[in-house]
């Protein structure tokens, strides 16, 4: 799967850019303060103070780690959300970066 852009640990959250052949832009992931239920995201994604998508804890049925899947919306994006996962970033040893790897839908 490829990588739509690439973040590192901020707090608690993560800092970064999303880059694709037309979009190059910052990105933060950041807590969601206002979680009330379980089906509320766990993180909000934001772009120059816009909110593009949140974030959910999930875990990974065969490793057994937690990770993020993402769901990002924006006009750039076109009619259809982007649905990602944040993953450990190829050859990276640090262990506070992290890919924005696509999950293409079809």
């Amino acid at each position: 799967m490829p990588a739509i852009g690439h973040v590192t640990r901020n707090g608690e959250g993560f800092k970064g850019q999303i880059r694709t052949l037309s979009i190059r832009t910052e990105v933060e992931i950041v807590p969601n303060s206002r979680k009330s239920s379980d089906v509320q995201p766990d993180y909000r994604v934001f772009s120059a103070g816009v909110e593009i998508g949140a974030g959910w804890l999930r875990r990974s049925e065969m490793s057994g780690k937690d990770y993020v899947s993402l769901s990002l919306a924006a006009p750039e994006f076109g009619p259809r959300r982007i649905y990602a996962n944040l993953g450990r970033a190829a050859g990276q040893d640090d262990d506070d970066a992290f890919a924005i790897i696509w999950n293409p839908a079809d």
